[in-house]
């Protein structure tokens, strides 16, 4: 199974004329990160989970040539804001896109993407096929997954466990019963937003604890804002069996 970080970053991570601090005017590549997103190639199947606005150049910079799946966490627009550039995909590759999400986020999909379910069909609209997911593991092609529910604050979101390597964003508390899904994870992804307390995300803190409870063999935090700091700097502040990871970083698992 090959790991491509497509995005490690947040809405408050993105590099604007209005912001001067050290990681935005920084020319480290690994402090540039677009929304989160990430890219699993493993027995055939080239699937993504989450398409946020970053989501056409993200796949033309990683070379993704194929998709087969998107896998959603949750509504939120950073990480569905996307959708709609599927299109080429469709077009070259002659077929429709398997969307994976539980029913409270395809909702949320069907209103930000009307036009997609319209009952009118207009040529060169995305082409998808829906599967509603709950807790329950799932396959696509041969390729067992693993939901893992997260607590958003108080909003339930999915993370997900792929054989030895399990994702998860923008999780704020994780429960016990959730935890045992992970447990035997080797390489764990975990949301590490800043190090000032947050009402609904990991603090750099809060997420090395987390860490070192799961004690996968090796953690990459994303969702990193640019409040966390310079990548190179809060590098050296991790055990290390924990790394910052960044847009573009691949990994076989």
């Amino acid at each position: 199974m090959k790991i491509t970080f497509l995005g490690t970053g947040t809405s408050q991570g993105i590099p604007v004329i209005a912001c001067n601090c050290a990681v935005c005017r920084s020319s480290n590549k690994k402090d540039k990160r677009l929304r989160v997103s990430v890219w699993i190639e493993t027995d055939g199947q080239s699937i993504v989970i989450d398409s946020g606005p970053d989501f056409r150049y993200q796949m033309l910079r990683a070379g993704v040539n194929d998709l087969d799946a998107i896998l959603y966490t949750h509504e939120h627009k950073d990480h569905i804001a996307g959708l709609d550039d599927i299109r080429p995909y469709n077009y070259i590759l002659k077929k429709r896109i398997d969307i994976y999400a539980d029913e409270r986020v395809q909702a949320a999909l069907k209103r930000e993407f009307h036009y997609i379910f319209s009952d009118v069909k207009y040529h060169g609209l995305p082409q998808i096929k829906m599967h509603t997911i709950a807790q329950q593991s799932f396959k696509i092609g041969n390729v067992a997954i693993v939901p893992v529910e997260v607590m958003h604050y108080r909003l339930p979101i999915l993370g997900y466990r792929i054989g030895n390597f399990t994702y998860i964003t923008d999780a704020k508390t994780i429960s016990e019963e959730s935890l045992e899904k992970i447990k035997g994870t080797k390489v764990l992804v975990l949301n590490a937003l800043q190090k000032e307390s947050h009402i609904s995300h990991f603090t750099f803190n809060e997420a090395i604890a987390m860490a070192e409870k799961i004690g996968a063999e090796m953690t990459y935090f994303t969702h990193i804002s640019h409040n966390l700091g310079l990548h190179e700097e809060v590098s050296k502040e991790l055990p290390a069996n924990i790394k910052l990871a960044y847009d573009g970083l691949s990994f076989d698992c």
